[in-house]
This record gives C-alpha cells, structure tokens and sequence, in this order.
C-alpha cells in the first residue's frame, strides 16, 4: 500500500509530498516515481529534478548511477539484492540479534525487536542510501528499496519525501576535521555531539538560510581505506556484526553454506594466479553464489565481476559520499536536517588513518 498523504507545489519552492508505504512482503520494491506521476501528473513532472528521502535504515534508494547499471528493472534489482541476501543470510550469528545483549531495549522491546541484523548490512554492503538525487525524463521507475518490511513482530510504517525541483545552486563547500578512529577497523557516529560535525552543518544551514537543499557529505582524495554510510548506530551491530563484515565478507554466508565453507577452508585448491587470496576467495565464493541464485551471464552478474576486480572491502559498495536532505517540515522557511529517528551518518574505515584525524568535504546545496 502506498499513500501520499501531504504535498505542496509553490510557484517560488520545489514540489514536495510526503508518501506512506505499508509493506506486504518482507523483502519488497515499491516505484515511487510511478506513483508520483499518476497522482500529480506535471504538477510533478514538470521539474527537471528530484530528490528521494528515506527516514530508515532498513529501507531506502539505489543511487541513480547503479539504477541505470540495472536498468532499473525490478528483477535486476531483486537479483542485485539477492546476492547480498546470500552474503548475510537471516538467522546467522549476528551479534544484534542476541536480544539479551541489548541493553538499552526494555524486556517489552526484546520481545517485539525484529531480528534484522542481516538487513541493516545488506543495506550497508549493497551501497542502499537514505536519499538519492534522480534527473530523469521518460517513465523510468525510481525504486524504493524495503529489507525488512514484514517480520514476527508486525508490519513497518515506512515514510518517504519527495522533493522535485528545476535548479541547484552550491552555497558553501568547506572541509571539516574530525577524529579519526584509533582503532584500525571502526565506525563513527557522525551524529554524535561530541564529534561536532553535525554541529557544523546547523550552524552552515542557519547561516545561509537554506529552507529546502541537501548536504553532500565526501570522502576527499587522499582519504583511504574509509567508506561512509548513514544507518542505525547500534553498537553491536556496529562494534561486532560490521566489522566482522569487513574483516571476511563470507563470515555469515559461511555459517550457512557446506560449498562456501569448503572454499573458503581450501582457497588454494585452484591457483590463484596473479590474484591474491583474499580476492581470490571472492571470485569463487561468489561464483558459486551467483550460480546458486541462477544470475549467471546477467547484467548483475557483470556489475559483480566489475565488483570483484577491486580489493574485497571495496565489493561491499561501501561508498564515498552520502547526502543529507534540508527540509522546511514546518512551513516557516527554516530548514533542519531531516533525519530519520534512528539514522547517523557513519564513517567506516578497515584501515587506520595514518594521522590521528580525517577530513570530510561538505557542500551546502539549495534547490530552486
């Protein structure tokens, strides 16, 4: 079910509408744009942009360039998503799901909690983000992604905005510092106070007076080893289940499969030539997994062999920039960051930076 349950068109401000989406299936997409152009027609379409906006960590958007790699066919995708279903299958060892670790749940939360660990890192390792920016002219779909919409404790309530807009126009560009991680694998929640960096957006949207933008949040040159992602900071999925992810991709998958166990138990029963091993055991493991989810000799299969040709860390899409929407929730022309109630944006690295600091380039976008 999918309902539009707000929007505004200004002659001086971008479209905005505000959908909810009942999921019926745990695992589940959902054509927004579609939705969009049947409700509104050119009301929406008349704008040459837009901008889409997921308040959850289990649920949100393909950048547009991994769309078009797709062909933004809803098989495609489903067989993409599939492959990360297989590297982090439900039921696994997950750390997040042991409910009697979870401190900061109540007993009546432990027993209603879904167990979704294994969707917060598909999430995380098929590169999903909480809003994407299209530029689309034909009737292409614009996809919303759900990892986790129906489970033993119920159904989700998910909320999506949409802001569709004409122009962009940059308001300021800085870098800004922050610690880095003592610690050689990590994840820092980049909503924490104490790093100070969403403190340094506020002050950047008040100043300039941004009602409705984004903030594009990038790893410059230079800064290796690190990827960014905006997600829930649970601590053990982040202190465990993460970087488990990031030391051996196959960690979970192999708790589940006899053929992947076996290669990665031998990797050296065939040479590996020129590759090393670590890249080794990925060639083979996900050629058995590609075989096994029938994706042989298709466009996901290419997208995954360009995948592959980089080291293993990178095949998890881990990203370089994420975006952060402005959004004017209130009507009075004053924009604030528009979060989601368990989202951070997250800095992971699987090495150390070789200073005790990182940079991040930020730029303050306005849409007119």
């Amino acid at each position: 079910m999918l309902i539009v349950n707000r929007h505004t068109t200004r002659d001086d401000g971008p479209f905005l509408a505000t959908l909810r989406i009942q999921p019926t299936a745990r695992s589940q997409l959902t054509d927004v744009r579609g939705r969009l152009l049947e409700e509104f027609g050119d009301d929406f379409a008349r704008f040459a942009r837009s901008f889409y906006i997921s308040d959850h960590t289990t649920a949100g958007y393909l950048d547009q360039r991994m769309a078009e790699l797709l062909e933004h066919d809803r098989s495609g995708i489903n067989d993409y998503l599939e492959l990360f279903r297989e590297l982090f299958p439900p039921g696994a060892d997950y750390v997040h799901d042991t409910m009697e670790l979870r401190s900061e749940l109540t007993e009546e939360q432990r027993a209603s909690e879904p167990l979704n660990a294994d969707s917060h890192l598909t999430f995380i390792g098929a590169g999903l983000r909480n809003s994407a920016s299209y530029e689309l002219k034909g009737g292409e779909p614009v996809w919303f992604v759900e990892l986790d919409g129906v489970h033993l404790g119920g159904t989700r309530q998910r909320r999506t905005t949409v802001l569709a807009y004409d122009r962009e126009e940059e308001v300021e560009r800085c870098r800004i510092r922050i610690p880095a991680s003592p610690h050689a694998i990590d994840a820092q929640n980049l909503r924490d106070p104490r790093v100070g960096f969403i403190g340094a957006l506020e002050r950047m949207v008040d100043g300039h007076r941004v009602a409705f933008g984004r903030f594009d949040v990038s790893l410059p040159d230079g800064e290796e080893n690190a990827g960014l992602t905006v997600n829930e900071y649970e601590p053990l999925l982040m202190d465990y289940d993460l970087r488990n992810a990031l030391r051996n991709p196959f960690r979970f998958m192999a708790q589940t499969g006899k053929d992947v166990r076996h290669a990665l138990r031998d990797p050296r029963s065939i040479p590996a030539k020129a590759m090393n091993f670590a890249q080794f055991d990925a060639v083979q493991v996900l050629n058995q997994v590609l075989d096994r989810v029938r994706l042989r000799n298709s466009v996901v299969e290419r997208v995954v062999n360009r995948a592959v040709a980089l080291p293993v860390s990178h095949f998890l899409r881990m990203k370089r920039a994420v975006s952060l929407p402005v959004l004017d929730r209130g009507g009075d022309g004053t924009g604030d960051i528009g979060w989601g109630t368990y989202q951070s944006p997250i800095l992971v690295q699987w090495r150390g930076a070789p200073r005790q600091s990182r940079e991040l380039e930020v730029t303050l976008l306005r849409f007119v």
